[in-house]
């Protein structure tokens, strides 16, 4: 295989609000972090352990829009992107960051609407970019069997 592939999958909770950067009337980003756990059992003492990461985000546009009105602190999401690393220099010392771009976002539960303060429009409501599909070739068979 010649290809590559950079896709990430994560289900987490947000650990803080979107925080939300406009560049001008048409675009904007959100930034916010989510953390995903595991838990195991250690065989020795019995113990549950969970151990959980920490993943920073960011989403672009329209889909940023619908993460700052919709999601808040706590609220766990669904979302797929791709790997993303940057670096940049701040007094001196570089530094380094890996992101998640997300390209699409189902939120699972919000606060607002387990609160009945909002209510969250359903995720086929969210507008996708169009895709066609190309009908599948019709067999043409002419055998008896």
């Amino acid at each position: 295989m010649a290809g590559t592939i950079n896709k990430v999958i994560l289900i987490g909770n947000l650990g803080d609000d979107v925080k939300m950067h406009y560049f001008d009337d048409q675009n904007c980003v959100g930034r916010f972090s989510i953390a995903t756990s595991e838990s195991y059992n250690n065989k020795q003492t019995g113990e549950k352990i969970t151990n959980t990461d920490w993943h920073n985000l960011v989403v672009r546009n329209g889909l940023a829009k619908v993460c700052e009105k919709y999601l808040s602190k706590g609220d766990k999401v669904y979302v797929e992107g791709k790997l993303k690393n940057r670096q940049w220099e701040q007094d001196g010392v570089k530094r380094y960051a890996t992101e998640v771009q997300v390209i699409e976002m189902t939120m699972l539960s919000t606060k607002r609407n387990a609160d009945n303060t909002a209510k969250v429009a359903p995720v086929k409501d969210i507008p996708k970019p169009a895709t066609t599909k190309t009908p599948e070739p019709e067999e043409t068979d002419d055998l008896p069997f």
